[in-house]
């Protein structure tokens, strides 16, 4: 076929941009404008439930016979090949082009959700190295858990993890071990969840032998045959939905010899938070699948919430050599990673096999992660950024507090964070 003439190209464009522009006008996952509500309100009687963007739905949700999203028989429709949505709740959702349903939040009774004190994961909890030992059979137990927390001072989110915070818990084998992965969904959810880790060789890296409705669990077993920093997410539909909502981690294989022997290990991932309400907007936030779709995440973060590696720094002392291991839960930036004042000794880029020397920042992909290592000759405050630095004040930044004497032969200023570079 010959190329299609000039007005003929712009009338097909017309028309697939008017029909998406209608298509997202036309859904009402989220209102901008709208507050959400802590407030469990009842209508003759019976409870309402607070929905997308802080709405307030009858318990029978806000479906129609001739609703488009419904199929002939009453019940969601579900794009070939996906995974059918959760029984028992109504729930609105964007349209999707992709290959499964498209973003959508659940009706929530705030009052029926489990609360935790800190979402954040602890940087300082990273399992001992493993590569000593001969290969063997390593077990894992996860649980996929849907709580309320606190995102920033005064305001709280609907977040999914696994084990409770984000991220989840960093899993560490060698090179050769058989892993037998088991992932049980808490009977509180209301939703399906599931594990994919790009750490496995295989369909789905699990999440097809892993999908899990409330109160189930399944196992699956694999051999980590790849050495490096891997991340492991839910790829349960809407899979961007479940990832921004904290559901990621990090699984790392050492190699045959393990890495360079290093003094401290961290665990820090970045991620990105979608909420109804605009940045600082106090109260319990919604998740906004809208602002997914167009890329414009409101808070950038670290393990989780705003300051939680501020609340609790990262520590080390003047002449130790530190390690961290920098994972990119976010779906949809690549993250900058700069430590302000500090030069990456080796960097494992994208936390593989190559490694890269004397290195000021790293590109760590969405989906990706990094290993960095460097001494630290001088004691004072570091902050960790990512240095697309628009972010910073949407939360991405973090703190290593060194202690220790003073090197003025290698900088005589004054021990403080300073604004930085």
């Amino acid at each position: 076929m010959g190329e299609l003439p000039a007005p003929l190209k712009f009338a097909i464009v017309f028309v697939l941009v008017s029909f998406a522009a209608m298509a997202i006008e036309g859904l009402y996952l989220v209102n901008l404008n709208s507050k959400p509500s802590m407030a469990v309100m009842h209508h003759h009687g019976g409870p309402l439930i607070v929905g997308a963007g802080g709405h307030a739905h009858a318990e029978e949700g806000n479906m129609h016979e001739d609703d488009p999203r419904m199929d002939a028989s009453g019940g969601h429709a579900m794009a070939e090949g996906g995974h059918a949505p959760e029984e028992g709740h109504a729930h609105a959702a964007l349209t999707s082009f992709g290959p499964g349903e498209g973003p959508h939040v659940h009706e929530l009774d705030l009052a029926e959700l489990n609360h935790v004190d800190d979402i954040a994961a602890d940087a300082a909890a990273v399992p001992p190295s493993s590569w000593k030992r001969g290969p063997e059979v390593v077990k894992v137990l996860l649980e996929a858990r849907e709580v309320v927390s606190e995102l920033a001072p005064n305001i709280t989110y609907y977040y999914w993890t696994y084990n409770g915070t984000v991220p989840g818990p960093m899993i560490r084998v060698r090179e050769g071990d058989t892993v037998e992965l088991t992932l049980r969904n808490h009977e509180s959810s209301l939703h399906n969840h599931s594990i994919d880790l790009h750490a496995v060789n295989g369909p789905g890296g699990g999440s097809g032998a892993t999908q899990v409705a409330p109160g189930e669990q399944k196992t699956f077993t694999f051999k980590a045959l790849n050495p490096g920093a891997y991340v492991y997410h839910c790829a349960t539909h809407n899979i961007p939905t479940h990832m921004t909502n904290g559901m990621y981690g990090l699984i790392v294989v050492e190699p045959e010899g393990g890495l360079p022997a290093v003094d401290r290990e961290f665990y820090v991932m970045q991620g990105e938070v979608y909420t109804a309400g605009a940045i600082g907007e106090q109260g319990f936030q919604m998740f906004s699948g809208e602002k997914m779709q167009q890329e414009m995440p409101d808070y950038v973060v670290w393990n989780g919430r705003v300051n939680a590696l501020v609340d609790r720094p990262l520590r080390a002392r003047v002449g130790e050599t530190v390690r961290l291991f920098v994972g990119n839960g976010g779906v949809a930036k690549i993250s900058s990673f700069h430590v302000i004042g500090e030069i990456f000794d080796r960097v494992f880029h994208e936390a593989g096999r190559l490694v890269n020397r004397d290195v000021q920042t790293t590109l760590v992909p969405a989906g990706g992660a990094t290993i960095t290592d460097f001494k630290v000759n001088v004691p004072g405050a570091y902050v960790l950024v990512d240095h697309s630095l628009a972010r910073l004040d949407k939360g991405a930044w973090g703190v290593l507090v060194v202690e220790g004497e003073a090197q003025p032969e290698i900088y005589s200023g004054a021990p403080g964070a300073g604004s930085g570079h």
